[in-house]
């Protein structure tokens, strides 16, 4: 492990390099090397499978213990609770994370709060090394006055309400708009938009909790405006999502030929260069244009896609009424300038879909300029620029919500060859974590039972005989704190 007296990181760690360090230290060692991640979602996940590979890969007889803990009793994190319900292939990515977890090595630590539960340092004096990997739990704000009123609220707890999380309450969207302004342009802003713009019989083959699909089968949306400050050509959402919303057999699409126009609002051409050489991008630029010349068919949604626009405030008194907004262009340098000219569109609903971002854990060192851990290639950073021993970041918390759920693997290799490197000799006299201590002890002291692996496969029974009963597909998400304790057999917990 890295001592208090390192001062430098190296530029780059491979495994050969870190492999005759730990073979020639092997011989120090009495006991497995043991790991806490912090974090169960993707980013978690992939850095106990590194863990394991690069262990293994080392070839010096080095054993390794994972524990993954969680605040919840379910794994897998925005797999779970952030890919929208109709997105079966990507949910998928679950059956291979689950084949980590259920490797003899790993150890799922269920309800388990980081810095309630356990503290941070007492995880240090628990384990050789501690890898933060929580990822981005909020949404950025707009900024604009009327934010706050009934009505605005973050994408993120739209996602999280149809995806079940349990801190949300089923009953918190009544969908009782006529129309929803959605503001942001990337994929979340798209399946946002597409949810609500589906049918609850087009999504009762889901896996969407029952409480939810009663509220959008009494949906009253008929309007989804969908807005970006920037144009087609700067738009984050990916050909195969966007493509799919005008699709929808319920729903019109369109846009305003004006808006869809490449060179309209962009002086310095780029936007017409990028559409031109960027594959990714003259794909989306075909689907608007597509789009922008259709005439709607009367069904019984439409659903408006708007380029160039900015919100400047969210009007209402006790609740929201109006979004007005504000016609962008980019100036000569290529950035986004407003022109003064406002628009105003009668929604009453605004979901905010700008971005995630991460938020500081107990006692870890936070940027709040990138909203990440101070890192060196995964080694936390202290203040004074150096190291912390024994602690490592990945995922979203590391580099910031860039990249899709697969940008984690890599990501998490990285952090784990780091860590390798530093515990190559051994744990040395100042790491606590070779001492005695142990999780289940602090835990006990409290009066907590983590949720294990099994208690988890028992929640999973549970939503796939709910899923048969209800003829509703493979599996129906349990809904809410209670329901998710008592299918994994243990009582009310703090967390509730």
């Amino acid at each position: 492990m890295a001592g208090p007296g390192v001062t430098s990181v190296v530029s780059s760690v491979s495994i050969e390099s870190t492999a005759p360090a730990v073979a020639a230290a092997s011989g120090a060692w009495r006991r497995n090397l043991r790991v806490a991640v912090v974090g169960s979602g993707p980013a978690g996940l992939y850095t106990a499978e590194a863990l394991i590979k690069q262990v293994a890969a080392l070839g010096t007889g080095l054993g390794i213990e994972v524990d993954v803990l969680d605040r919840l009793p379910t794994p897998y994190g925005l797999v779970r609770y952030g890919v929208a319900p109709d997105h079966k292939s990507i949910k998928s990515i679950a059956v291979y994370l689950q084949r980590v977890l259920e490797d003899p090595q790993v150890r799922f630590l269920g309800g388990v709060r980081f810095g309630a539960d356990v503290t941070r340092e007492e995880l240090l004096a628990c384990y050789d090394a501690v890898v933060y990997a929580t990822g981005a739990m909020r949404d950025r704000r707009l900024g604009v006055p009327g934010e706050d009123l009934p009505g605005s609220v973050a994408a993120t707890d739209f996602v999280n309400w149809y995806c079940g999380h349990p801190d949300i309450d089923p009953a918190m969207f009544r969908l009782d708009a006529r129309a929803v302004a959605v503001i942001g342009v990337g994929n979340v802003a798209v399946d946002v938009a597409r949810v609500l713009a589906k049918t609850a019989a087009e999504l009762s083959n889901t896996d969407v909790p029952e409480p939810v699909l009663a509220a959008l089968a009494a949906s009253k949306v008929r309007e989804i405006h969908v807005i970006g400050r920037r144009g087609p050509a700067q738009a984050k959402f990916t050909t195969k999502e966007l493509r799919e919303l005008g699709e929808l057999p319920g729903a019109d699409i369109t846009v305003d030929p004006a808006e869809a126009d490449l060179d309209r609002f962009d002086p310095t051409g780029e936007s017409s260069r990028l559409g031109e050489s960027d594959r990714h991008v003259r794909g989306n630029v075909a689907v608007i244009r597509d789009w922008a010349s259709r005439t709607p068919q009367g069904r019984p949604r439409l659903l408006s896609v708007r380029f160039w626009l900015r919100p400047v405030e969210i009007i209402g008194t006790e609740r929201v009424t109006g979004l007005r907004l504000e016609r962008t262009r980019l100036d000569e340098s290529g950035r986004v300038i407003g022109t003064g000219e406002d628009e105003v569109l009668p929604v009453q609903m605004v979901l905010r879909s700008v971005g995630y971002q991460c938020v500081p854990l107990p006692g870890v060192p936070f940027d709040e300029r990138s909203a990440t851990v101070p890192n060196a290639e995964g080694r936390v950073l202290g203040a004074d620029g150096n190291p912390r021993p024994g602690e490592y970041v990945a995922g979203w918390l590391k580099r910031g919500p860039t990249g899709v759920i697969g940008t984690n693997k890599s990501d998490a290799a990285q952090t784990v060859r780091a860590l390798l490197a530093d515990v190559a000799g051994g744990p040395g006299p100042a790491c606590a974590g070779s001492g005695p201590v142990r999780l289940r002890d602090v835990l006990a002291v409290r009066g907590i039972r983590p949720v294990s692996y099994e208690d988890w496969l028992g929640i999973e029974k549970r939503e796939l005989e709910l899923g048969a009963k209800l003829g509703r597909g493979e599996r129906v998400k349990l809904c809410g704190w209670e329901a998710l304790n008592a299918a994994c057999g243990i009582g009310p917990v703090a967390n509730a």
